[in-house]
């Protein structure tokens, strides 16, 4: 099976320069290649100076590298992105009521709507959040929703991500950088701004605070630095003005949740954590957790404190589930979801898992646990003896895979070497779910470096363009 022709973020199939791009392609027309290169040399010199990296678990070369950026932005149209934002916000709000659901009466279960086994024998299912109670009976206070357009120039929705979704760090310094870079072009045209989302995000975390509380203490809780996304979490907490901590500053007394400071204990009421369900309380999880803070799950059940995300998250985003969301979106809200999903085959299925075994060739198959473009299977890049092995896996364990069509991503144009060229893209909006929903305009676009391929995760090899919403 071929791949439909891809959708050109800058050039039409005629060959003409789409509207959002004109004021980039004129300064690409009228700044001559030693400018640009010079341009391309002073971005990779502010990126290392900032130390704008990620880990690479298993890299025996070194464990940070420096993400890849690429001067050319992904552009996208005022109008289209209303449309998209529109989506986005119908979407988080049927998840975070899906949350409020499972852990509550369990209405959609009860309805048929959602099988019971996929959520309650889910590994991201956690019995300890039943009738928890959590302020606004927002879950999932910040998350990353991964878009993709395919041939037809629409926007999918490839996955959710609710636990702890990273990358936003990359979204800001990459604005930054361009605004230094390129004042003209911004002086020229009304790009939205994105540099407000800490003071947004502090204020969805002040809004989160446990009732009564209105001036609550905020902290971000990092595993550590040797965490892939460490450069995140004390960007953001020094973004925040907020205090950056490890699970060891912490500790439980009371229920009551308290950080080690130099003048002494002082009482903690929101803790926007980085660390997963697993490893935040060995007395409530895993045992051998040295991340965690004993005690913490008592201190949350009771409302004493409040932990963005919350606990249990990770059920709404399994990608089990992922085919579910139009289905609760019509179930909360009485709403047809703007956005769509990717037709996806559920190999509990026999009718899917057979086409998956016959076609594999031609879909993407992913572990439903699987994040960061791991575990994954790319039909069309893949040999028949990685297919084979593959196949192997799928058929000792169908319920932990799902499979997709190929989509053909859509490109936009990317300097590799000394020329552009086309690689393929796709964009992770942040919405912050409290009183209301926000984000900042775009979101971070993820570009896939090497020729053909199609995975943008920077653990694989991918970089990272601004994104500019253009009025």
């Amino acid at each position: 099976m071929a791949l439909k022709p891809f959708y050109n973020e800058m050039y039409a199939a005629d060959g003409s320069v789409r509207p959002q791009y004109a004021g980039f392609a004129d300064w690409l027309k009228n700044t001559p290649p030693e400018k640009i290169a010079q341009n391309r040399e002073a971005a990779d010199l502010m990126f290392h100076r900032v130390g704008i990296t990620f880990a690479v678990y298993g890299e025996t070369t070194g464990t940070e590298r420096l993400i890849p950026f690429d001067i050319v932005p992904h552009v996208i149209p005022g109008k289209k992105w209303e449309e998209v934002a529109k989506g986005l916000t119908q979407r988080i709000t049927a998840l975070n009521a899906f949350l409020h659901d499972v852990y509550h009466d369990q209405n959609i279960l009860k309805a048929g709507k959602v099988p019971a086994n996929m959520v309650l024998e889910n590994s991201q299912f956690r019995p300890e959040m039943m009738h928890v109670n959590v302020p606004g009976g927002i879950y999932a206070h910040v998350a990353g929703i991964d878009l993709v357009k395919d041939a037809d120039g629409e926007y999918y929705v490839l996955e959710d991500n609710l636990r702890t979704p990273s990358g936003v760090s990359y979204l800001l310094e990459n604005r930054k950088m361009m605004m230094r870079l390129f004042p003209e072009l911004f002086a020229a045209q009304t790009i939205r701004p994105v540099d407000h989302y800490p003071d947004m995000l502090l204020e969805t975390l002040r809004n989160a605070a446990p009732i009564g509380v209105d001036n609550p203490t905020i902290v971000l809780m990092t595993p550590g630095n040797f965490n892939s996304a460490y450069f995140e979490h004390a960007f953001l907490a020094q973004q925040m003005g907020i205090e950056l901590v490890e699970g060891i500053d912490l500790f439980v007394q009371d229920n009551t949740v308290f950080m080690r400071t130099t003048q002494g204990p002082q009482k903690v009421d929101v803790i926007y954590r980085r660390i997963d369900d697993d490893f935040i309380d060995p007395l409530a999880f895993r045992p051998d957790s040295m991340l965690g803070v004993p005690g913490l799950m008592n201190a949350y059940r009771a409302g004493r404190v409040t932990l963005a995300n919350a606990v249990g998250t990770g059920v709404a985003d399994d990608k089990s589930l992922y085919p579910y969301v139009p289905e609760m979106i019509r179930f909360y809200l009485g709403e047809e979801p703007i956005l769509k999903n990717v037709h996806t085959y559920m190999l509990t299925n026999k009718t899917d898992l057979d086409y998956v075994i016959a076609n594999m060739a031609d879909l993407v198959i992913k572990e439903t646990q699987g994040s960061g473009g791991y575990g994954m299977l790319v039909g069309p890049m893949s040999t028949k003896e990685e297919r084979e092995r593959y196949k192997r896996r799928v058929l000792d364990a169908p319920e932990r895979f799902i499979a997709q069509p190929t989509l053909s991503l859509s490109t936009c144009p990317t300097f590799i070497g000394k020329g552009l060229v086309p690689r393929h893209i796709d964009l992770r909006p942040y919405i912050l779910s409290g009183k209301t929903v926000n984000f900042v305009p775009g979101g971070l676009t993820r570009v896939a470096l090497r020729e053909g391929s199609l995975v943008v995760n920077s653990s694989q090899g991918g970089g990272v363009k601004d994104t500019w919403v253009i009025d």
